[in-house]
């Protein structure tokens, strides 16, 4: 059995099969750890989401970004102007039952034995494994839960960006959201800054990435995540692995192979 873990897919159908074929992943021994936003931006996302859901038992996935863009909008909560990859999703026959299941997977992905963490966006630095699951526990509850419109009105919007004991329960709901779906740079006290999705090093020198910022974690988990596509060739601490390989920028679907550490990829031709 191997365990792989993949970057954002993006609707990407096409080229998420072909790299699953070029590492020979079975669909009934191997695992596979998404890191969320699997819709959007690419042709396919209905496909995307069947294919995943088929696995079952086989796949471990977080939301993404787009993810929860699309159950807002889905659910009406949102009311923007929509792309037509996402428009042309919601006219599909069997989006409630997929919705329904996309509603149930979670912000966090956590294997205490091997150690590993997997999210979309990353882990707040100010945060311990406790605060981390307990807090990704609570939004995947609500989200999940039959009170969750009431949730998705308070969900978008930047502030606070600081974490207070004190704040109220829709604020730690969109703290928690935005810190497993969206953060990318922080102030070294913790602050997140939502400004910037540059490639480091930034002009702004008060602003870093989230994981060059001493964490309650140390080295003792591995850390998966994706979203930040823009990160190219910058270097992360050997415990913390970027995926998000720009796919559907026209460069990769990146994949990673647990047990031996090898990363492999399929370029994409997706430009938009």
């Amino acid at each position: 059995m191997s365990t792989y873990f993949i970057g954002d897919i993006h609707g990407c159908y096409n080229q998420f099969k072909s790299l699953l074929k070029k590492v020979n992943f079975n669909i009934v021994k191997d695992q596979l750890w998404i890191t969320g936003d699997l819709v959007g931006r690419g042709p396919d996302s209905f496909k995307v989401l069947e294919y995943i859901f088929s696995l079952e038992k086989n796949v471990k996935l977080v939301l993404g970004n787009h993810d929860l863009n699309l159950i807002s909008i889905y659910y009406e909560v949102q009311k923007r102007s929509i792309e037509k990859e996402i428009s042309d999703l919601l006219n599909n026959n069997n989006m409630h039952d997929i919705m329904n299941k996309l509603r149930n997977v979670p912000l966090i992905q956590y294997d205490k034995k091997r150690k590993l963490i997997m999210t979309h966006a990353g882990i707040f630095p100010k945060w311990g494994l406790n605060d981390i699951l307990k807090f990704s526990n609570q939004a995947h509850k609500i989200l999940s839960g039959n009170n969750f419109l009431k949730y998705l009105k308070y969900m978008n919007g930047d502030f606070p960006n600081f974490w207070l004991n004190n704040l109220n329960k829709y604020d730690i709901f969109r703290f928690t959201i935005n810190v497993f779906t969206r953060m990318r740079y922080c102030y070294f006290n913790g602050e997140l800054d939502f400004s910037y999705k540059d490639t480091p090093p930034h002009f702004n020198k008060n602003i870093v990435p989230w994981f060059t910022i001493k964490n309650k974690l140390g080295k003792k988990y591995f850390i998966f995540f994706g979203h930040w596509s823009s990160l190219k060739d910058t270097t992360t601490p050997e415990n913390i692995f970027p995926l998000d390989a720009g796919c559907c920028w026209g460069r990769y679907l990146t994949i990673f192979r647990w047990e031996d550490k090898k990363i492999f990829k399929k370029k994409c031709n997706l430009i938009k």
